[in-house]
């Protein structure tokens, strides 16, 4: 008997590429498909998990939607993606909708859930729903096992799977404090994904990295991308200076002006960043201001820049007046409650897009603008007068801190 399995698409399984569609119809679409070429190249090799890191508004969902587009054999994507990067690539048609795919954003499953034990039964009964849909006359050794299934599936059709995770790391943002809560879904991750050898490819992102316990990791597996140290990835992050110089090009906007405003996240590897979602808004609107979505973040920047850690408050004083600081990211456990002292605060903002990393000098430093008026924004908030007051008896300093001109700040420090 043939098992050629019935149905060719699903929520989770098997997603079509009409999200990939909507970013590639959009107004203003930046070709980021040469991420594709990295993750065919891990393919069925030990660095085929990758857990990209990176804060809110820098295109982490259009990122999952692309390679779901890419790999998922519920669609076919080839025309979707002619004309982009990756349909130059000599293997681009290797891996082309030839996946079983599950897509899964870890986000909804935990907003239609009260603890983390019902969202993980809900996502194993969502992707299971389909997956027996899909083969349903298949001998099964336990169909309520997700894993077991997969396993099933893949020795039966011998079609191999790839995950991708969006949203992963929620968990941790929700629940801050339930370390039970925390390592019961590591250990979920772990259970579904580690030394499986029908998933060829894993791809998680999020804003954090993955916890650490001690020095160890349940998921130790993973290759890890982030913002304090995206290694191979840098370009992919945000928008690079050269696609925002086009973007200015084509729609007759300030580069200089940009640059001030949304710049400032450079990495080792020489690469610049911008703030995708900001440098869209701002060229849609063809108006310069500060776009950042004043939600869960913003609150995060309220609440840990106030903390009772040693030289902390200095520390962001010092880096509002345009001065960079030394710290060491090493102890950061990967969370949002676990803290041992102001480094690993500030390595936090750093994930969460609030502060810019020099990797080689391990400074970190406020990148443009646009962040400066979020701090300003809460150190208002909160009641640090010293420093508004500050702040409004030296336009010419903050001017010269939002132009990031070094020689200006320096000047207005010492007069």
């Amino acid at each position: 008997m043939a098992f050629e399995g019935r149905g060719s698409m699903g929520i989770y399984l098997n997603p079509t590429n009409e999200k990939f569609g909507m970013a590639l119809h959009s107004k203003i679409y930046v070709d980021k498909t040469e991420l594709i070429a990295y993750t065919n190249s891990v393919i069925r090799t030990e660095q085929r998990f990758v857990c990209v890191s990176r804060p809110r508004r820098f295109g982490k969902s259009m990122a999952a939607n692309m390679l779901t587009a890419y790999y998922s054999s519920g669609c076919d994507s080839k025309e979707l993606f002619q004309g982009l990067k990756i349909a130059d690539d000599p293997e681009f048609g290797k891996y082309l909708n030839k996946y079983l795919v599950i897509s899964l954003n870890i986000q909804e499953f935990l907003s239609e859930t009260s603890c983390v034990e019902e969202m993980l039964a809900l996502l194993c009964e969502s992707v299971l729903w389909e997956l027996l849909d899909k083969y349903p006359d298949l001998r099964y050794f336990n169909k309520n096992n997700l894993v077991r299934t997969m396993r099933d599936i893949y020795g039966t059709v011998k079609i191999p799977f790839i995950i991708i995770i969006d949203e992963w790391d929620c968990v941790f943002r929700e629940y801050k404090t339930d370390a039970e809560a925390q390592s019961r879904y590591l250990d979920f991750l772990r259970d579904l994904l580690k030394d499986k050898e029908f998933v060829h490819l894993t791809y998680m992102t999020g804003i954090l990295p993955i916890k650490k316990y001690g020095t160890h990791s349940a998921l130790n597996m993973f290759a890890e991308f982030s913002m304090t140290n995206p290694k191979q990835m840098a370009e992919f992050v945000g928008f690079t200076g050269s696609e925002v110089k086009r973007l200015c090009d084509d729609y007759k906007m300030s580069y200089e002006e940009i640059k001030a405003w949304y710049d400032g996240y450079s990495f080792d590897r020489g690469v610049s960043v911008y703030s995708p979602k900001s440098v869209v808004e701002c060229v849609a609107s063809r108006i310069y201001d500060n776009y950042w979505n004043q939600a869960e973040t913003f609150e995060a920047l309220k609440v840990y820049i106030q903390m009772n850690y040693d030289g902390l408050k200095d520390n962001v004083t010092r880096m509002m007046a345009g001065a960079r600081v030394k710290i060491s990211t090493g102890s950061f456990t990967n969370d949002m409650a676990t803290f041992h002292n102001a480094d690993d605060v500030l390595t936090l903002l750093i994930h969460l897009g609030y502060l810019a990393y020099d990797f080689a000098e391990k400074e970190v430093y406020i990148p443009n603008r646009e962040v400066s008026d979020e701090f300003i924004n809460a150190v208002g908030v909160i009641g640090w007068t010293e420093i508004i007051d500050s702040i409004k008896e030296s336009d010419r300093l903050l001017a010269a801190l939002w132009r990031l001109d070094e020689e200006a700040i320096a000047f207005a420090n010492h007069t």
